[in-house]
């Protein structure tokens, strides 16, 4: 695929969630997923998170939010990770979780919590160095 749009929205997925997770995504495609990803990198990506209206770190406020309401834990999880590298503190994350519980449902917050502690706790755990967890 050469499409600009999709190179732009590659570009920003790799930015936001990493080289690791975009690989990942896209070495599972195949036939009959490659039209999704496509569609993932070309419009979440190239046309909606290039968008000068939002900064990232809104994006991100904001799908951690979506994502917890719809209770799409995997997509919530790699996005937790998207929002701490643009620039959001676990103080912010707690308040849009809260916020979730107010108006979404207090399951969807508890398990909101739940897979934003461990991510954050994994992600603390990479950045200690080797043998002082």
């Amino acid at each position: 695929m050469t499409d600009e749009r999709y190179e732009r929205g590659l570009k920003v997925r790799r930015e936001v969630l990493g080289d690791a997770y975009v690989d990942g995504a896209l070495e599972g495609t195949d036939e009959f997923t490659r039209p999704l990803q496509e569609i993932v990198t070309q419009f979440c990506w190239g046309e909606m998170w290039t968008r000068p209206g939002l900064s990232r770190k809104s994006r991100s406020m904001l799908n951690l939010a979506l994502l917890a309401a719809l209770n799409r834990e995997a997509e919530f999880k790699a996005h937790l990770r998207g929002a701490v590298h643009n620039g959001c503190s676990e103080t912010e994350i707690q308040e849009i979780l809260l916020h979730v519980g107010v108006y979404c449902g207090i399951p969807a917050a508890v398990e909101a919590f739940r897979n934003a502690r461990s991510v954050l706790a994994e992600m603390k755990d990479e950045k200690s160095p080797a043998g002082t967890g």
